[in-house]
């Protein structure tokens, strides 16, 4: 399922987020990088599955998208921690 929002935040500062929410706020499904650049990060967590995560700018900051196929639940508590509006 794919997940997105807009923030005020940049992409450095989304992505360093979601290093820490997913290796430390999910102890049960945590979810550690695997592949990052300046806009995106892939995390890998149980069993294998990823979490991919994309930031890019929009006229009202941030969009952050995100995609997951085991951790939807923890990428909406992640998205809904981001300062700005959801979409």
């Amino acid at each position: 399922m794919v997940h997105e929002t807009v923030t005020t935040l940049g992409p450095a500062d989304v992505l360093s987020r979601a290093k820490l929410f997913f290796a430390e706020r999910v102890p049960n499904q945590a979810a550690y990088p695997e592949k990052e650049g300046p806009s995106h990060l892939c995390l890998r967590g149980q069993g294998g599955e990823e979490i991919a995560i994309a930031v890019f700018p929009v006229d009202q900051g941030h969009r952050v998208r995100a995609s997951t196929l085991l951790f939807d639940q923890a990428v909406g508590r992640f998205l809904a921690t981001l300062p700005g509006s959801p979409v």
